[in-house]
């Protein structure tokens, strides 16, 4: 909340959805490859066959699709050389940069959340107050 002329203002109230940055952000990074491919790109240039390796669950179509919206949003730049067979690399651009902080509290974030986050979520999945708790006699129906 802010305070402006002695009002308390919402942000949120007054923004348009299309405003939102985090949208923006989501629509040009969000994807379910696209926050890896930017993470490997953080570390170093990289050819497809590489993030093929990287990630093995994305279908080269989708991978393709993912890298060509990145580079389209400038965030990516491919360089192909000029040899037989063509050699492609890409890497972040100037743009794709600034994401790097983005990127890094990323990662924090997920080494955290993997060293802390799964065990509350087990706890929380074990907790007869969730509605996930499941009955000792695994659902079975009793007879009496």
């Amino acid at each position: 909340m802010l305070i402006m002329a002695g009002k308390v203002c919402d942000p949120l109230a007054a923004m348009k959805p299309e405003h939102c940055p985090v949208r923006v952000t989501v629509g040009v990074i969000g994807g379910k490859w696209k926050p890896l491919i930017l993470f490997y790109l953080k570390h170093r240039t990289m050819r497809f066959n590489e993030f093929r390796r990287m990630i093995p669950d994305a279908s080269q179509k989708m991978l393709t699709q993912q890298l060509r919206d990145l580079e389209r949003a400038g965030i990516i730049t491919r360089k192909i050389y000029p040899e037989v067979p063509p050699r492609v690399e890409y890497s972040l651009s100037s743009d794709g940069e600034t994401l790097r902080p983005v990127l890094a509290a990323m990662a924090s974030w997920g080494q955290k959340y993997r060293l802390h986050g799964r065990a509350r979520v087990r706890a929380w999945k074990r907790s007869p107050e969730n509605g996930l708790h499941r009955p000792k006699n695994n659902g079975r129906t009793t007879h009496v």
